[in-house]
């Protein structure tokens, strides 16, 4: 399991470098931004680690390269600080997750290991409903009038509400479902909200109602 690591801190870099490879992943650690985007090029990763906040070019801009040079290589975002700006600025950027400094190296590698397995677990699975099409190995959300990616997470919180259409949930019972807990309520209300919005953006004949703290995918009328 290769994976792509990018910060500029070099004690921080050497430590987490060296927890990694303990876990058994072969890690490529670069120190800005610029040398990110010149090893994504030149070879292959199952998953990346971006720092936000780099020299050159920053995690951002690295992702935004990524992205719209058609590489969908699951990223994980780390933060300096656990802002909503910066995880709205990397999620709609199209980073699969983030994590928030000083984090736990436990949960660093837990995380890396849940991106790289949702890769391999939502590949070559295409799901329709309404008029849309979600791919699951790519992320691509369709319809015949306009296509988008998602992040993974958005892709499994949908696929979750395609299989179980018309059911109502609150974020905390999507937040257990999807992720077994491992995340927050509070994020999965993001994701929705996004959700939301990329679905209006394809018009697609689908909704995500919400009804007091509850959530319900379901047809609309064309």
């Amino acid at each position: 399991m290769k994976v792509l690591y990018a910060e500029d801190e070099m004690q921080l870099s050497v430590a987490v470098t060296e927890i990694l490879k303990m876990e058994g992943f072969d890690v490529t650690p670069v120190y800005d931004g610029q040398q990110a985007l010149d090893a994504l090029d030149k070879d292959y990763f199952d998953a990346v680690i971006l720092d936000i906040m780099m020299p050159k070019k920053s995690g951002i801009e690295v992702l935004e390269a990524m992205r719209g040079s058609g590489n969908h290589t699951n990223v994980l975002m780390l933060t300096a600080k656990a802002t909503v700006d910066d995880r709205i600025a990397g999620l709609t950027t199209g980073a699969d997750d983030y994590l928030a400094k000083p984090f736990a190296m436990k949960e660093l590698v837990a995380r890396v290991q849940s991106l790289i397995r949702r890769n391999s677990d939502y590949r070559h699975s295409v799901l329709h409903y309404a008029n849309f099409e979600l791919n699951s190995g790519t992320c691509e959300l369709k319809t015949d009038k306009g296509s988008l990616r998602l992040n993974n997470a958005e892709a499994e919180l949908l696929t979750f509400l395609v299989h179980n259409a018309d059911k109502s949930f609150t974020a905390r019972q999507i937040n257990e479902s999807v992720w077994n807990g491992k995340e927050s309520p509070e994020k999965a209300e993001l994701y929705i909200f996004y959700l939301k919005n990329k679905l209006r953006q394809i018009h697609a004949d689908a909704n995500i109602q919400i009804a007091g703290d509850t959530y319900t995918l379901c047809e609309e009328e064309s």
